[in-house]
């Protein structure tokens, strides 16, 4: 991997982390569009710590209002209040895509990194984000999420292993679905992912540097760490518009871009234009 990919890569990750257009198939697509290789799943992971980090920062006094909440209702069953019950359903709701991600590991980093697949999943899950958005409720507020919630939209992060499908598009789907208000849904997606995406890329540490798998391209040390400062920087930026954007508009400017950026894909794939692997 050349310097420049990854700082492109970063800039890449920072601007698309947080939107339901999914980051990981954007890094998927420019790897090969225009550097002719897969910056591999390892690379896609630790870069994320970047964006993560953002999230942290950005939330830091609800994460600590959280944790602080749990530990006290932990050693008082009095003191079992909302933020108590929703520290619960953020770890609860991290499961389903830790438990997948260590089963199925290996199509992960190989099969489901094919850029067909990736297109098509693009288009069929922003199809299923259109739905969310018309026919979703949207009734309940923040203080009216359940555990249900919570499990219900872990399982649909669980699909975001796959490139093309988006973090952020499925739990926020998920959450439309439920009939949460679009900006609670979005906002409990930014807290669903700070344990899945640490977890995965504190785990991928260890192949940065290693030997690529066919069609994939070995980063070091030094780039991956470009990469994840400018996507730190870049997802700090855009984490504050995006909520802005979500109180006030729909979310169906995403669905056309997800629908034009697959076929584009598609067509360049089925044309000979890139390899699908």
């Amino acid at each position: 991997m050349s310097w420049l990919e990854s700082a492109v890569l970063g800039l890449v990750q920072g601007l698309t982390e947080f939107l339901p257009v999914s980051s990981s198939a954007h890094l998927r697509f420019t790897s090969a569009f225009f550097f002719g290789h897969d910056a591999g799943s390892a690379f896609t992971a630790v870069s994320q710590l970047g964006t993560e980090f953002a999230v942290l920062l950005y939330f830091w006094p609800d994460i600590k209002r959280l944790v602080t909440a749990w530990f006290r209702g932990l050693r008082n069953r009095h003191e079992r209040g909302y933020d108590y019950r929703l520290a619960w359903y953020v770890g609860l709701g991290s499961l389903p895509i830790g438990v997948a991600g260590l089963l199925f590991q290996d199509l992960i980093d190989g099969p489901a990194r094919n850029l067909a697949l990736n297109a098509s999943v693009l288009i069929g899950f922003g199809l299923v984000l259109a739905a969310a958005e018309k026919y979703g409720r949207q009734r309940r507020g923040a203080d009216q999420l359940t555990l249900r919630d919570g499990v219900l939209m872990g399982l649909g992060q669980m699909l975001a292993l796959i490139p093309g499908v988006s973090r952020s598009g499925a739990t926020t789907s998920a959450g439309l679905f439920l009939g949460l208000e679009r900006a609670v849904a979005v906002r409990f997606s930014f807290l669903l992912a700070l344990p899945a995406v640490f977890a995965s890329g504190i785990y991928k540490l260890k192949d940065i540097g290693e030997p690529a798998l066919p069609g994939q391209v070995t980063s070091s040390w030094g780039q991956i760490a470009l990469a994840t400062v400018i996507a730190f920087g870049v997802g700090y930026a855009s984490i504050a518009w995006l909520l802005r954007y979500v109180e006030n508009h729909t979310i169906y400017v995403f669905v056309w871009y997800r629908v034009l950026l697959g076929l584009v894909v598609l067509l360049a794939v089925l044309g000979g234009v890139v390899p699908a692997t």
